[in-house]
């Protein structure tokens, strides 16, 4: 389709030309704020320069916006957590800086590991999955996922000939985040599906995990000895361990407003 080019638009016609243009050209948010940065740019006679820069900025803008929802959808968190709203005057273990320049993704672009070891209501998979949105925020691809899944993923995908298939999609990821690694025991079989998981990612790619065991107690869940000094090798050589504490202050949280409750 071709549009006709003509001097001396109508304002309304000039706004049709612009509107399927954009259409054809997928320009959505020019198309969406054209008028209102039109309005602002005879107010404020900005120069033609000016005018098209707000245009193509608005559009830019709005292009990384979706691609970044895109890839936080992408992740498969199970809920949205932020670093905004973790309350760190809770739970004091948790270091607000060491937390902040986590957020900078500079671990990610290392390739380093993270490991976030505490109990239930510590604010473990709160961090786990604030700091994996952060990452898609800043365009890494990201993938979220329980151990036990992840394992029985595997599982299946050994018995169906596919596991190669599977570990490379998860190879590929630039955040693995495992959540809940040392709730459940594995037999053999599934702890070295999860081993080669590690390893294909290893210095590649970053992991973050989330457990409730230290690394003293993660036996328990890898039974083979040496097969669980391997993981605990592969999850912290370069990397970052946080240990969120023994104290629930989600539990505390809770308690607070029952009494505020009570007392009102």
């Amino acid at each position: 389709m071709t549009l006709p080019r003509q001097r001396g638009l109508t304002e309304q016609a000039a706004t049709t030309a612009i509107d399927t243009a954009c259409r054809l050209l997928r320009l959505p948010s020019i198309r969406n704020e054209f008028a209102d940065i039109a309005d602002r740019a005879a107010k404020d006679q900005m120069t033609y320069r000016g005018f098209l820069a707000e245009l193509l900025m608005a559009e830019c803008d709005d292009r990384a916006r979706r691609r970044s929802e895109r890839r936080i959808k992408a992740a498969g968190f199970p809920r949205e957590k932020s670093l905004r709203t973790f309350d760190f005057d809770a739970n004091p273990n948790i270091d607000a800086a060491t937390i902040n320049t986590l957020a900078s993704c500079e671990w990610i672009k290392k390739s380093q590991p993270l490991c976030l070891i505490g109990d239930s209501g510590t604010g473990k998979s709160h961090m786990l999955i604030a700091l994996g949105t952060e990452a898609a925020m800043k365009g890494y691809r990201v993938r979220y996922t329980l151990a036990t899944k992840l394992v029985n993923e595997l599982v299946e995908a050994a018995d169906e000939k596919q596991l190669n298939k599977t570990i490379a999609r998860y190879g590929r990821v630039d955040l693995l985040c495992i959540d809940e690694l040392g709730y459940m025991e594995l037999d053999r079989h599934g702890a070295e599906l999860l081993f080669q998981v590690l390893t294909e990612r290893e210095e590649k790619n970053s992991v973050a995990i989330a457990s409730n065991e230290s690394f003293g107690g993660w036996t328990k869940t890898f039974t083979d000895p040496r097969l669980c000094a391997a993981i605990v090798d592969r999850l912290t050589f370069n990397g970052t361990i946080i240990e969120t504490g023994t104290d629930s202050y989600r539990l505390a949280s809770t308690r607070a407003r029952a009494e505020h409750a009570e007392a009102g």
